[in-house]
Formats: C-alpha cells, structure tokens, sequence
C-alpha cells in the first residue's frame, strides 16, 4: 500500500490513498508546487490537492478533489440551473395543494392573526401523502441547491485553471463527472486521464493566491511534522522585536 502521507484522524485509507496518487500524478505533469487541504481563494471551500507550475512563463495552478464513494460525488455535484427550475416546479405544486386544502380543510386554520385571510395552517397534521411527499422533496432541493454545489461553484469562481476528479474505478462514471471537470480514475498502483479539463482562464494575481496558499498549507504540514508550535513562532518573533 502507498505510504508517506499523513491521514487526518476523520480520513478514510481509500480518501488518503487517492490524495497521494493526486500528489505523484501532478508532480509528474510538471507542477513542482503541490500541497493537501489547502484553502481555495475567492470561495468558502479547501482541496484535496492544490498544485501550480510554471509554463513558457506563466502559472497554471490545478485543483484535485478525490472522491471514494457515489454517494459523497453526488453530494458536491449538484446543477443548480436544473435543481432551481424543478424547485419552482415544486413549489408551484404545493401552493396549488394549500389552496385546495384550505378549501377542503377550513379546520386547519390555526388563528395566530389579527386578519383571518392571513391566519397560518396546519396542513402537516392531516397527513396528506402528495402534500407531505412535496414537502419531502422541496426540502431535499433547498439543501442540494444551497449545500451541493461545490464544483459547479469552484468552476464559476474561476479558483484554477484545471479541475480535475480524482476516482476509484468503482466510483466512475462518466455520466456523473461535471462540466468541465476533468477525471482521473485509479489503474493498478496509479491514475489514469480518462477525461481531460476544460481550460479555465484566471487572472495571474489569483494564480499567485492560490501558489501562495499552497506554500501556506506546505509549511503548516512541514511545522507538523517538525513539531514546531505556533507558540514558538509568537515567541521567536517576539524575542527578535527586543
């Protein structure tokens, strides 16, 4: 089995197994600079693996997320173009089903306002079957819209040039990888590029954010390893000021 990498305490063998094939597959495309879990600038979300190198005199910098079950793929995949429009078609089906069951229901009416057209109901207490499957799944739309949308947005956000996924055999599924995404599927002891990214352009300065976050996320490993505190960093910089 690959060794080498230091797996966080909540990591799986498989995620970190993954992590490190990322790390030897990019160094030998050429990117000198990688570094694991490094906070992604211009957005809420931290990589897998990070990486960047130096090409006819510019920076490409890349973005791998590995992925060892379907289910935690589907989580980040989510469309929102697609998920918004079935969400309005949702919604528009559960006015329409509070409409009839005020009509239906007039006991449902609940009084909690002065105005009796603008009194609440109680339509879960009936235990209507389309309502309560309505609900279901408008529920389910909101958190997928709002919480699911990872790569979509890391794409949107212009984070790298390249995105790729990083997957074991199982888990692919070339229906399943996003747009624009690149896919990078486990062979034997390494990766194998069965779909190639859509270029993204990004302006240099956040090339060198994201380099910059790369070497930060590479220093904090290495002060881990090292068993350097940030104590002794306050410390030491304090002692130099005197």
């Amino acid at each position: 089995m690959d060794t080498g990498l230091t797996r966080r305490s909540a990591e799986t063998e498989a995620h970190s197994r993954l992590k490190r094939r990322a790390l030897v597959w990019a160094q030998a495309q050429g990117f000198s600079a990688c570094a694991t879990e490094v906070s992604l600038p211009r957005c809420r979300y931290r990589a897998d693996v990070a990486a960047y190198r130096i090409n006819d005199g510019n920076g490409v910098t890349a973005v791998f997320e590995c992925k060892q079950t379907r289910c935690d793929l589907r989580r980040d995949n989510c469309a929102s173009v697609s998920t918004r429009e079935r969400l309005e078609t949702v919604s528009r089906r559960r006015q329409i089903l509070e409409k009839h069951l005020r009509v239906h229901y007039p006991n449902l009416r609940i009084g909690d306002s002065l105005f009796p057209e603008f009194d609440s109901h109680d339509f879960v207490a009936i235990g209507h079957r389309n309502y309560t499957r309505v609900l279901r799944e408008l529920d389910a739309l909101q958190h997928r819209l709002y919480d699911c949308t990872k790569f979509e947005r890391l794409m949107r956000y212009a984070c790298a040039n390249l995105f790729f996924l990083v997957l074991t055999k199982q888990v692919f599924d070339e229906a399943e990888i996003p747009v624009g995404w690149g896919a990078l599927v486990e062979s034997d002891d390494s990766l194998m590029l069965v779909r190639k990214p859509v270029w993204r352009e990004v302006a240099s300065e956040n090339s060198l954010r994201l380099l910059h976050r790369i070497a930060t996320a590479g220093t904090r490993r290495l002060n881990h390893q090292l068993e350097i505190t940030r104590e002794e960093v306050i410390g030491r910089a304090l002692a130099e000021q005197l």
